[in-house]
């Protein structure tokens, strides 16, 4: 334990005796030390300060100024001392609770449970003591720690304060402890026998006196040191005690006095004026013990934060990897999925430093992780970013999802580097419908896979619920405004209630854009009573969708408001599938619960009949979301195969919206993992999809600049891109020379940004070893930083060591990030920017919608939006059968969509339905639930 006390303590206590008032400079001393290791606390952690509670039961005097002296103590010293002073009526269960709250609280190092407990109530105090966590026990009274002393353990634990506030000063008088012949008056837990195990330990001969002692007298005498702690006032005589022996008084006990005016007087066990006459070494009462117990109070409270400091260094992890036992052939991902036992997701969270209060469990394999995290690490320098993307894919995929999870495993388990995984939460709709699931597959998967590919901890759902609420918002107020009068509506918007009517905070908000600066309901003209209740939506002009987290294509296109009861009201509507909603984009572009709260007020529903926007602000609905999307905002922590960690958060479409896992994820993976770790995330589809709006619009609103793409390809789509069926060895060198050109642009695609790309060569068995060493060739020619063949799926980590060595020797190759374009470009210009340098269009052509929404937005003010393009991903053009690097196309710009809330506009290539249909035979064919081990059976 670190030795917080100053050289020649005990000759200051000495002067003491004859000198009260220089008593203090030597606490001033001890604190000015504890100062310094608070301030060099904060040079490693500028955010960090040790924190201290003293729990109080009742309102006992002598409590409430030994807790002044404590909390006087640490604010000198730097400590953020709290008083939680719990009333005389709390029950031993109100204790307990409040404790246990206290030890979930990383930023309390230290928790005194001052005693006595002044409850009305039975309380067991030894109860109560031992549910303090022993890290935080820094009056050194739990049984652990008691235990640890007691067996020596004394660099392991806390020593309760007082003995070793006695130990020091024993040391500074310079007489040697070992080989002493020791005595402790007194068994307590507090004082004796903690007093007598310590000093025992540095090797002195004790023993324990006590009211039951024969000869007590006798026994005192042949002590070379006595330490008195047995609360009778001066009942150790001068003439008990043997000459020169050191004599340290913890009493502290009344006497009457008249001479004071408070009729009594603060003594000691020790009759003091003729102990001292026999006594090498005498501590004062008061002035001697009791400052040097405090002062060990605030050395165990630094130490406490010394030792969580060391033990939760950003950065530095403790982490256990799985290790995979490989089969041939590779079974279904299910099986490999249940061959492996995850580890407990609290573990994880800890081993890959995030603390206790920062995860909230689901279960025993998912946790959901506090915001607050960020602000805790925002000192930390982050990690190395790295974006996986693929080239032109083929219906199936090339397999970016497994690649990103394999890459990880690589870097984590097997080159021991820190590394997170971002990826997004797949929709229900494709798992029951033709897709399955997303969790990776073969030996590089995101486990349990039925977790992942379900509800995981019911964000989608949470989306689902925000998003119909809005569309309920809309169609009923259109409802009001079409069936009552002005003054009708606002009466009931502006309701009576306990005689008066009051706008809520909502209301004045909307209040304030319209220019109407009141806030009294009853002093608003009829003008301004008519401008604030209707906001006389244009039914044709309503963008927002309702959503469902299913494959239904009977709901692309439906008639709402049919009852009788909604009086002919109705119109067309439709369905999108939940991961197309507005909210779920912008849950993954949020930073903030507050800026979600901003961005979700800021969606645009629909137009009023004189061409202003109508918001979710102005629906009054704005806050109801940011309530029901308060958990979703937390990014989900789940883990692989081999037991990195992995955020799940966040899984827009990637078409008509960015199609990038969250950015909150995203930074607290960077900070997690520490300046030379590792945060690798997926962007959907291929380059010229997913990874450009992850540039553009994920990067530009995140602040994040990627170090690395990885490029994913693949001989069967290098194939289909040039034509056809599989090729002959005879043939294949001319044939993949023809069709490399898709990989070429996509590598061109990547170094538009600035940044180094690798080629990740995803091998099947069915592709010749010839034709996966001309693609990493031809993958060099065309510009790339390296190229690099990869096994994941059969062979785990160990599959894409190479892949893992050459992403990190290229993070540290230079690079100059830029955007591909300036927001304030206009409309027109940015769309033709992506047209031809990403697509490799000619020009676009805008249709008359489209050319109709450049004006609408760029007159309300969405003009500097950044771009999201909704076209197909199975081509460069908009064209899906065009494949390799279709050339002189004009592309065709339908409409044009605005996601304000979001932060971008999303023009349309061509027709795509936004909710996707079941096929013939669907995967929920094959899924079912085995009844007696409850196990998914059929995903994949």
């Amino acid at each position: 334990m670190a030795n917080y006390t100053q050289d020649c303590l005990w000759s200051e206590y000495l002067r003491a005796i004859r000198a009260p008032s220089q008593s203090f400079c030597v606490h001033r001393q001890v604190r000015e030390r504890l100062k310094k290791d608070v301030a060099q606390m904060k040079t490693q952690d500028p955010n960090f300060q040790p924190g201290l509670v003293v729990l109080q039961v009742g309102d006992r005097d002598d409590s409430n100024l030994y807790i002044s002296m404590k909390l006087k103590a640490a604010a000198e010293i730097g400590i953020n001392a709290t008083h939680l002073r719990l009333p005389k009526t709390a029950t031993e269960d109100e204790v307990l609770h409040s404790i246990m709250e206290v030890n979930e609280n990383s930023a309390i190092h230290g928790l005194i449970v001052q005693l006595p407990l002044d409850s009305i109530h039975k309380i067991d105090t030894e109860k109560v003591t031992n549910v303090v966590a022993p890290e935080k026990d820094v009056d050194g009274l739990t049984c652990i720690n008691a235990g640890k002393l007691s067996r020596g353990d004394l660099g392991d634990c806390f020593i309760p304060c007082t003995p070793n506030g006695c130990m020091e000063l024993i040391r500074q008088t310079g007489v040697s402890v070992a080989g002493k012949r020791a005595v402790v008056i007194g068994r307590s837990k507090i004082v004796g026998a903690p007093m007598h195990d310590l000093l025992l330990w540095n090797h002195a001969t004790v023993t324990t006196c006590h009211s039951k002692t024969a000869d007590l007298a006798a026994e005192v005498g042949r002590a070379d040191i006595l330490v008195v702690g047995i609360g009778k006032a001066e009942m150790v005589k001068g003439d008990w005690v043997k000459k020169g022996a050191v004599v340290i008084d913890c009493g502290i006990n009344h006497i009457p006095d008249e001479t004071r005016p408070s009729g009594k007087r603060v003594v000691g066990d020790v009759h003091y004026s003729s102990v001292k006459e026999q006594a090498g070494f005498i501590t004062p009462v008061p002035g001697g013990v009791g400052p040097m117990t405090v002062a060990m109070l605030m050395q165990n409270t630094v130490l406490s934060a010394k030792r969580f400091l060391e033990s939760h260094q950003p950065g530095k992890w403790s982490i256990t990897y799985t290790k995979l036992i490989l089969q041939k052939p590779v079974p279904s991902d299910i099986v490999i999925s249940r061959s492996c036992v995850p580890k407990p997701i609290d573990r994880l969270a800890t081993e890959v430093g995030l603390l206790s209060d920062e995860v909230e469990l689901y279960g025993k394999t998912k946790a959901k992780v506090q915001l607050d995290i960020i602000s805790r690490l925002r000192a930390q320098p982050d990690g190395k970013y790295v974006v996986v993307t693929g080239i032109t894919p083929t219906p199936l995929g090339e397999g970016k999802s497994t690649t990103t999870i394999g890459l990880v495993q690589a870097l984590g388990a097997h080159m021991k580097l820190n590394v997170f995984a971002c990826v997004r939460q797949p929709s229900q709709g494709p798992t029951f419908g033709i897709k399955g699931g997303a969790a990776g597959g073969g030996y590089s998967q995101v486990i349990p896979m039925e977790e992942f590919n379900l509800h995981l901890t019911g964000d989608i759902h949470a989306i689902t619920a925000a998003n119909n609420l809005v569309a309920a918002a809309i169609d009923a107020r259109l409802f009001h405004e079409a069936t009552q009068t002005d003054k009708a509506l606002y009466n009931r918007l502006v309701p009576l209630s306990g005689g008066q009517r009051t706008f809520s905070p909502i209301q004045i908000n909307r209040l304030m854009r319209l220019g109407i600066e009141k806030t009294d309901p009853t002093t608003l003209t009829e003008e301004e009573i008519t401008r604030f209740a209707r906001l006389d939506m244009d039914p044709d002009s309503i963008t927002w969708h309702r959503v469902i987290d299913t494959n239904d294509r009977f709901l692309r296109k439906i008639t709402i408001g049919q009852s009788p009861t909604e009086k002919g009201h109705t119109r067309e509507a439709q369905f999108s599938i939940t991961v197309a909603s507005e909210i779920m984009a912008v849950l993954a572009l949020t930073s903030s619960l507050k800026d979600m709260r901003q961005r979700l007020a800021k969606m645009v529903v629909a137009t009023s009949r004189s061409g202003q926007p109508i918001t979710t602000e102005d629906l009054g609905v704005s806050g109801a979301l940011t309530v029901l999307m308060r958990d979703a905002i937390k990014p989900n922590l789940m883990q692989t195969l081999e037991g990195t960690p992995v955020f799940v958060h966040a899984g827009p479409f990637a078409n008509i919206a960015h199609g990038n896992s969250s950015v909150l994820a995203d930074k607290i993976a960077l900070k997690l993992v520490g300046p030379e770790g590792f945060v690798v995330t997926e962007a959907g589809f291929g380059a010229d999809i997913g990874m450009e709006k992850f540039f553009n619009i994920k990067c530009r609103y995140s602040g994040l600049r990627p170090h690395v793409v990885v490029l994913v390809a693949t001989v069967r789509a290098l194939k289909m891109h040039g034509g056809g069926p599989t090729v002959s060895d005879s043939v294949y060198k001319n044939k993949l020379l023809c069709v490399s050109v898709n990989m070429r642009k996509q590598v061109e695609n990547a170094r538009h940004f600035g940044v180094p790309v690798v080629v990740a060569v995803n091998a099947f068995k069915t592709d010749t070893e010839s034709e996966l060493d001309l693609i990493c060739t031809l993958a060099k020619e065309v510009g790339a930083f390296d190229a690099v063949r990869c096994s994941h799926w059969a062979e785990g980590g160990a599959g894409a060591v190479a892949l893992g060595q050459a992403v990190q020797r290229a993070s540290e190759a230079p690079s100059d990030f830029k955007f591909l374009y300036d927001v304030e470009l206009p409309i027109a210009d940015k769309i033709r920017i992506i047209a031809q340098k990403i697509y490799g269009a000619d020009d676009i052509e805008l249709l008359p919608d489209a050319q109709h929404k450049v004006e609408l937005y760029t007159k309300q003010g969405f003009g500097n939006l950044p771009i999201c393009m909704a076209k197909t991903h199975l081509s460069l053009s908009h064209e899906a059968d065009k494949k390799g690097v279709p050339t002189g196309f004009v592309l065709p710009i339908r409409d044009i969509r605005a996601s304000v809330g979001a932060g971008f506009l999303y023009p349309l290539v061509g027709t795509m339905p936004t909710i996707p249909g079941l096929p013939t035979r669907p995967c929920f064919y094959d899924i079912d639930l085995d009844p007696e081990t409850e196990q998914v059976n059929g995903l994949f």
